[in-house]
C-alpha cells in the first residue's frame, strides 16, 4: 500500500511508540509484507529466520524485535511485537469505512457501464467503461477495474486476505490494505472470489475469462488471455503468466509460477512451479505424457504381483 503523503521515519516510530535506528527524515513511502516489499517500503520482521531475508530484501525501512546494526540505506524501528506494530499502521492510514449506499458515492464509474439491482460498489472503487456488474456481486473498496469488464452474479471482488499469524492464543488478522485490479475485457464468472493483496495487488491481466466457482488469493498475478475454469482453487502470491489454461478443478499452492502457455488439465494438484509451452496433470501435477504412463503403468500392477507371487510358490 502506497502512503499519500509519504511518512518520515521519526513520524512512524511516533505513532507506535518506538525507537529507531536512521536519519530522522528517512522518507516511508508504502507499507508491504515481506513478499511484495519495494524500494521506499516498510515491512516487519519478528522471527530470527528471517531476519536476514527482511534485512536484505528491497523494503527501506524495517520493524525488527532485536536491536541490530542498520544496513546501509535502511532504516530500523525498534519494537518489541512488529506484527502487531504493523497492523496498527495498516489501520491507521487504511481505515475500514462502512458504506452509506449501495453503490457509493466515492466510487467512480465510466460512460456505458450498468450496474444491475443489488449489485454492491464499495468506497473508492474504479470501474472503466462499457462494464457490466450483474446482481448481487459485491465490489469491495478500492477495487480497480478496467474497461468493458464483466462480472456475473454472486461474486466477491476484493475480499480480505486469508493470511493470519498462529499465536498460542489463537490467531491474528493479517489486516489486508492491498486492493484487486481487473484489466480491460476481463469476464468473471459466477460466484467466483477474488482476494484483495495483504499489501500490494490481487492483479488479473486483460482478455482473461473466469468460470463460475473461481477462487483466487492474496496478491496473486494472473496474466494476459488467460482461461480459469470452474471449481479452480489459486492460493496467495502465486504467479500465473499470460495464455495459461487451468480446466476445472485445478488446485495450485502459493508462491509458485506457472509459466506462459502452461495448460494444466482438469483435478490436477500444482505443488511446485511449471514451465512454460507445456500440457500437465495429475496430483501431483507433472507432464502430461509422462503422468498417463505412469497410469498406465500402475494398472498393469496387479497382474505383475500375481505373476510374482505364482513364480514363487
Amino acid at each position: 500500500m502506497q502512503l499519500i503523503p509519504t511518512l518520515t521515519l521519526a513520524t512512524v516510530a511516533e505513532i507506535i511508540g518506538s525507537k529507531y535506528s536512521g536519519n530522522s527524515n528517512f522518507i516511508v513511502s508504502g507499507l508491504n509484507e515481506i513478499h511484495m516489499v519495494e524500494a521506499g517500503d516498510l515491512t516487519f520482521v519478528d522471527h530470527p529466520k528471517y531476519y536476514n531475508k527482511a534485512l536484505t530484501s528491497k523494503a527501506s525501512t524495517i520493524i525488527i524485535n532485536k536491536e541490530v546494526e542498520c544496513p546501509d540505506g535502511k532504516a530500523l524501528i525498534f519494537h518489541d511485537d512488529p506484527f502487531a506494530a504493523f497492523i496498527s499502521l495498516v489501520k491507521k492510514f487504511r481505515p475500514f469505512e462502512p458504506a452509506v449506499a449501495l453503490i457509493s458515492p466515492t466510487a467512480t464509474i465510466g460512460k456505458g457501464t450498468v450496474i444491475q439491482p443489488n449489485a454492491f460498489i464499495g468506497n473508492h472503487v474504479k470501474i472503466g467503461k462499457n462494464c457490466i456488474i450483474q446482481p448481487n456481486v459485491s465490489i469491495y473498496d478500492h477495487t480497480e477495474i478496467g474497461d468493458n469488464v464483466i462480472i456475473h452474479s454472486g461474486s466477491v471482488i476484493g475480499a480480505d486476505g486469508f493470511y493470519f499469524q498462529r499465536k498460542s492464543e489463537g490467531y491474528r488478522k493479517f489486516e489486508s490494505c492491498g486492493k484487486v485490479v481487473l484489466s480491460d475485457n476481463v469476464e468473471i464468472g459466477a460466484l467466483c472470489a477474488i482476494d484483495r493483496g495483504v499489501s500490494g495487488n490481487t492483479f488479473i491481466g486483460a482478455g482473461t475469462k473466469f468460470d463460475n466457482h473461481v477462487q483466487v488469493g492474496h496478491d496473486t498475478y494472473i496474466g494476459n488471455n488467460c482461461l480459469i475454469g470452474s471449481h479452480c482453487a489459486i492460493a496467495g502470491v502465486t504467479r500465473i503468466e499470460d495464455d495459461v489454461i487451468l480446466w476445472g478443478k485445478v488446485a495450485i499452492n502459493k508462491d509458485i509460477v506457472i509459466g506462459k502457455g502452461a495448460i494444466i488439465l482438469a483435478t490436477s494438484g500444482v505443488d511446485k512451479s511449471l514451465e512454460g509451452g507445456k500440457t500437465y496433470f495429475g496430483v501431483p501435477v507433472d507432464e502430461a505424457r509422462k503422468k498417463w504412463r505412469e497410469i498406465a503403468a500402475m494398472r498393469k500392477l496387479p497382474s505383475i504381483l500375481d505373476l510374482l507371487e505364482e513364480n514363487n510358490k
